[in-house]
């Protein structure tokens, strides 16, 4: 199973009110407050699709932008103040690195070039792969078209977030593509519509990877991989752990004869060729796709982009596909991916290998100066003790980095994954890679926080 843990006990649990006022404070401070913290010294042209670098402010007339003179930390320094959370048991075995960006030092190493199983930390993979060879700005294109017997057929483009809830209401996705705008564009042409059928002949391959558990779909942790899909195939659109459909693409295709107030089967089929278009939506742009597949870990969002990469770079447009391009494009781009082996883009899977060293290699390529088509990456990921998946970790009474620390996290049942920054108490930003295995994550997340809080704690110089 992807995850040991239930639904209800993977939901992030609530900070009391002035906590999050007190985490909200910080979070703006490092972020809005530092003019993206990481990045305001660059001066690397911003790609296309990129959010505008905002205006450096303060909340807190102490707090400072993060300075490239920022002290900069020791080997020495970094070792003393890990030696005593690296003692906790909880940890099993930790393989991990951290670096200093801006000089590219590495500053702490364990077992880092061993492969290991990552779990979602594979995600920093899929998503550096898709920012360094995708446009910023690039959107999914689902369109219906009207064969000749008065039949809407809606053809996959690969997107997802595409959903069945109405405009204006919450969505799960931000800025998402709607059936509804499919179905008032339909009834706006003017054509006669009978029936509706879906084309997902855009994927090929099977839709779940022979190493997933398809219990896993009722478990709420994936979908069959559909080139048509709503809602990430949740079947409670707005619920993020909500159990997943076995039919993806019908049910896509199935919303969108509700909307049209059509009571007919919803058939497969491929689409004629010269069949006109009589309604299209776009997705969200490439960035913030990937924004939402890290902050919330989301495992069909993942797939999906993998093999968005592969269609791009010439390769087959199936899960195995889009792996393989994840990991070409990472050797292309000069990382060294070539220890590194995925089975799928999520990280879901047991028989995929990532050394902790390329995880931090990624990390410290975003956090510094020579990559800037990784920028957003660090905008992705979720802040300690504030959003996404980090949001119950980091409690400020157990450990520091509440609302200094930035990462994916990673969880399978025995193993527990952090890849991210910190910002030290110095101003300078380290990347880390943490991968603790052999113990339960209810016991090895905490030591895992402990060990990365002490990098906040610390300026690390001796």
């Amino acid at each position: 199973m992807a995850q040991p843990t239930s639904p209800a006990a993977r939901r992030p649990r609530r900070f009391l009110r002035w906590f999050l006022i007190v985490a909200l404070v910080v979070l703006l401070a490092a972020g809005a407050g530092g003019g993206w913290w990481l990045y305001q010294n660059r001066a690397d042209p911003i790609p296309a699709g990129t959010p505008a670098q905002p205006a450096l402010t303060s909340v807190d007339p102490s707090i400072v932008a993060v300075s490239k003179n920022a002290p900069v930390p020791t080997r020495a320094g970094v070792a003393k103040a890990l030696s005593k959370p690296l003692k906790n048991d909880a940890l099993g075995k930790l393989t991990g690195q951290i670096t200093d960006p801006l000089t590219g030092t590495v500053l702490w190493s364990k077992g880092a070039d061993e492969p290991r199983v990552p779990a979602s930390n594979a995600k920093i993979l899929t998503a550096s792969a898709v920012l360094l060879a995708l446009p910023h700005d690039a959107r999914l294109t689902t369109k219906v078209v009207l064969d000749p017997s008065g039949r809407a057929v809606i053809i996959g483009a690969g997107d997802p977030t595409l959903t069945s809830t109405l405009k204006g209401d919450p969505s799960f996705y931000s800025d998402p593509a709607h059936i509804e705008d499919l179905a008032e564009q339909i009834k706006k042409s003017g054509k006669t519509v009978t029936s509706i059928a879906v084309d997902t002949s855009l994927f090929t391959g099977p839709s779940m990877s022979k190493t997933w558990d398809r219990g896993d779909i009722k478990g709420g942790d994936i979908a069959p991989i559909e080139s048509l899909m709503v809602d990430g195939g949740r079947l409670k659109p707005n619920d993020e752990y909500s159990p997943r459909t076995e039919e993806p693409a019908l049910d896509a295709g199935r919303a969108l004869a509700s909307a049209l107030g059509i009571n007919s089967e919803v058939e497969e089929t491929t689409a004629p060729s010269n069949a006109p278009t009589i309604a299209q939506v776009q997705s969200a742009p490439l960035t913030v796709r990937v924004g939402d597949m890290m902050r919330f870990s989301d495992n069909v969002l993942a797939e999906s982009l993998a093999i968005e990469l592969a269609r791009a770079t010439g390769g087959e447009a199936s899960i195995e596909g889009g792996a393989k391009a994840v990991l070409t494009t990472l050797s292309e781009n000069g990382f060294a991916a070539d220890e590194a082996t995925l089975v799928d883009s999520s990280g879901i899977s047991y028989a995929d290998r990532v050394p902790a060293s390329l995880l931090d290699q990624l990390m410290s390529a975003a956090a510094g100066e020579g990559h800037p088509k990784l920028r957003s990456l660090l905008d992705s990921l979720p802040v300690a003790a504030g959003t996404g998946t980090l949001a119950d970790r980091f409690d400020p009474k157990l450990t520091a980095g509440a609302g200094w620390v930035r990462g994916k996290t990673g969880t399978l049942t025995g193993v527990s994954s952090l890849t991210g920054v910190v910002q030290t108490v110095d101003g300078r930003v380290l990347a880390f890679a943490m991968i603790s295995g052999g113990t339960s994550p209810e016991d090895a997340r905490p030591a895992v926080d402990a060990v990365v809080g002490a990098l906040r704690d610390c300026g690390c110089r001796g």
